[in-house]
Order: structure tokens, then sequence, then C-alpha cells
């Protein structure tokens, strides 16, 4: 299993997307507070449908809390923009955790210093003028590469 980490997402949208997507793979999703919205936000619903009723999701207060659940990943990969490394070089494995920041701020520096060299991944772009992917985009894209190494094709 796969788990999917939002540290303190801001738009609904994109937490639906992505917990919709978490649903359809099998992923488990993590949502650490404080969210910029509640679940029960209408657009929230709208995004996940009705996928959110079969989705495995977690909620977590803290950071602290998070790392303490026994539901957490094992190993934890933080994705962003500030990595050299690029996460098509990273041999991903059961129970790793794919770790996103908020929308508009990203991870605090604490949390990068946290997930250290090591840890910190990149989706690469190809357009140095762009800030960054959409979140709900960046963790499909994600997602569905730590699946393609975890799950040979069928035949």
């Amino acid at each position: 299993m796969l788990h999917i980490v939002l540290f303190q997402p801001d738009i609904p949208q994109n937490t639906g997307n992505v917990g919709r997507l978490c649903a359809v793979t099998g992923s488990r999703l993590h949502l650490i507070h404080p969210l910029g919205f509640t679940i029960t936000n209408r657009h929230l619903k709208r995004s996940g449908m009705d996928y959110w009723k079969q989705l495995d999701v977690c909620e977590h207060e803290t950071w602290q809390a998070f790392l303490a659940a026994d539901s957490a990943p094992r190993r934890l990969w933080l994705f962003t923009t500030h990595a050299a490394r690029s996460f098509w070089d990273v041999a991903f494995a059961d129970g790793d955790g794919l770790l996103f920041g908020r929308e508009t701020a990203g991870c605090p520096d604490w949390l990068h210093a946290w997930a250290g060299e090591d840890r910190r991944i990149t989706i690469p772009q190809y357009n140095p003028d762009l800030r960054s992917l959409n979140l709900a985009t960046s963790v499909g894209i994600a997602v569905y590469e730590a699946l393609r190494q975890l799950r040979a094709p069928a035949p």
C-alpha cells in the first residue's frame, strides 16, 4: 500500500481529487491539520464524489501525531520544487509515504530539514519560468510512478 500525505492542504477541490485517486488506487490518504477547509466542505465532496465513502483516510492533528500513528508509512519521500533529485531516481517500496505540502506555501523549512537531502525529491519541470504543477496533478504523477515500480503489468 502507498500512503499519500498532505501537509496542511488549503484547497478542498485538490484534496477531493487526491482522495478520489487514493480510493481508486487503494492508497491511504493522511491529512495533517490544520486544513484550510472542513471535510464536510461541499467542494471537497464534489471533487471526491461518492469515492470519499470508500477512502482509507487518516486525519492527524499535528506532524508529531502523524509520525507517532500506527497507520504512518514506513518511509517518507518529500515531493518539493526545492530538491535536486528526481523522483525517477527513487526506488519506491511497498508502505512508502509520498508527502506533499500546502498548495500556497509548500512545506515549511523545518520539514525540509527533517527530510534531508536523501528524502527530498522533485518532479522535473521543463519550463523553469513556471512555479510548479497543481497539487492533485503532482500526486497523480507520483502515485502512478510508484505503482508502476511496485506492480508488474498484467500479462
